[in-house]
């Protein structure tokens, strides 16, 4: 699954510091939650898993801006992440970050291409 393009969400979906849309991924021969998302103007993917503990981000489906639709923020321990990078900002996540995604838009679309690794 990790290894082939697929679809994920029309563009217009994301709207810039919105809502991130999810769907599941293999990692490492298992299937993981993820999530993409728009900040300044630039779609970006994750796993769902906080760099602290493998806890989900999201507060509510789709949920992962703070307050400021800024940062990325754990809603279980309040780890706080660069939305266009990952980065661990601050909190329990010790400068563990978010594992990136491959993911691109074109066509109106956004589509997943694999784990980024590297």
């Amino acid at each position: 699954m990790a290894d082939k393009e697929r679809l994920i969400c029309d563009a217009q979906a994301l709207l810039d510091s919105g809502k991130a849309v999810r769907f599941d991924v293999e990692y490492f021969g298992e299937r993981a939650p993820a999530f993409v998302l728009r900040f300044q103007g630039r779609v970006h993917g994750y796993l769902n898993r906080c760099g602290h503990l493998p806890m989900e981000l999201d507060w509510r489906e789709g949920e992962v801006f703070d307050s400021d639709g800024r940062d990325l923020i754990c809603s279980t321990h309040g780890a706080t992440y660069a939305a266009d990078s990952g980065k661990c900002l601050g909190g329990p996540c010790g400068g563990t970050p978010l594992v990136p995604l491959q993911v691109e838009e074109r066509d109106g679309k956004v589509f997943f291409k694999g784990i980024d690794d590297g």
